[in-house]
């Protein structure tokens, strides 16, 4: 394993698992599978629903002697409902509760959007919907200022039960304001990053400003054809472009895509349920691509993002909820 060494001394492993849409029943299997094929960075969510499952992954791998608690690398992210100051600890504390850890190597804000609070004995996770019974349900924002929200952020990080902070789905404007007021920096930012989506500048502006950068969906469209978010024409290992350099490598194209993910100098979170891929996925370390793979590779860039809210959130939720330029 390589790893992305962040402001504070921590170090964060280049390739890790995703759990968003695991299947909950199979969470916990997956988990210790992970952990003993040799993952040690783990990217959950209170919104995937399954952290209680991961945790019983993670204890199931420390039990049977697979890892000890200090060699896991532990994310998860705080939903759009908790970013009033009050509620950003008890958030991050259901989910230390649920993952069945003291503490969590990295605490993100999921998106850089408020959604009214909705109260955990009523519905957690909450989702999207304020109220999913109600016969036109929405999304109903909340007036948050982010300046608040990463107030609260700090105090986890203070406090001991957070190592480091972060954000996701920012963009440089976004992360340009942060900045101005954040006693404490964001370590990482996470966000969406493929070859039909290399964001450049973003991740130019990131480095500048000594932020890591995470890439979820790194192999691209995979994970949205279920959801009728993209079309399986769009996906990446298909293309001529990755399959040709698969091949010259002696490769899978995913190894391919997440080889050059991480050779750009970003972590890689790919999810799968099957041990075979989990295997190939984190094996990219015994190859390089030349500087003439990298470029084809990035010359795929389409603009074409996958996980947007003011896409998807008109036609999912009855709201438009646009937070990129």
């Amino acid at each position: 394993m390589e790893y992305i060494p962040l402001k504070w001394g921590a170090q964060l492993p280049k390739v890790g698992f995703g759990f968003w849409k695991v299947d909950k029943d199979q969470t916990a299997d997956v988990c210790r599978s992970v952990i003993e094929v040799g993952y040690r960075h783990l990217d959950c969510a209170c919104d995937y629903g399954n952290e209680v499952e991961v945790g019983q992954g993670i204890k199931a791998a420390i039990s049977d002697g697979l890892c000890d608690r200090e060699d896991l690398w532990v994310t998860s992210k705080l939903w759009n409902t908790y970013h009033a100051p009050e509620h950003v600890h008890q958030a991050c504390q259901r989910s230390l509760d649920d993952l069945g850890l003291d503490y969590l190597d990295l605490y993100l804000i999921h998106f850089p959007i408020a959604q009214r609070f909705v109260p955990f004995e009523k519905n957690y996770p909450p989702g999207w919907f304020f109220d999913p019974d109600a016969t036109n349900p929405v999304v109903e924002e909340a007036r948050v200022p982010m300046h608040e929200t990463w107030q609260a952020m700090e105090e986890l990080a203070t406090s001991g039960l957070v190592r480091n902070i972060g954000i996701c789905n920012f963009g440089t404007s976004q992360i340009r304001d942060l900045l101005s007021y954040a006693r404490i920096r964001p370590a990482v930012l996470q966000v969406e990053t493929h070859p039909y989506l290399t964001q450049e500048k973003l991740l130019r502006y990131c480095d500048q400003e000594k932020i890591a950068y995470t890439a979820f969906s790194p192999l691209g469209a995979q994970s949205y054809f279920s959801l009728g978010m993209a079309d399986s024409s769009e996906a990446v290992m298909e293309s001529d472009v990755v399959r040709n350099i698969a091949t010259a490598c002696g490769k899978s194209p995913a190894q391919v895509l997440l080889r050059w993910g991480v050779q750009r100098g970003t972590a890689v979170i790919p999810k799968t349920s099957k041990r075979e891929r989990m295997e190939e996925n984190i094996n990219v370390f015994d190859f390089e691509l030349t500087d003439e793979q990298m470029t084809a590779i990035s010359g795929l860039n389409q603009g074409r993002r996958f996980n947007d809210p003011g896409d998807f959130g008109e036609a999912a939720f009855n709201t438009f909820l646009p937070i990129y330029e």
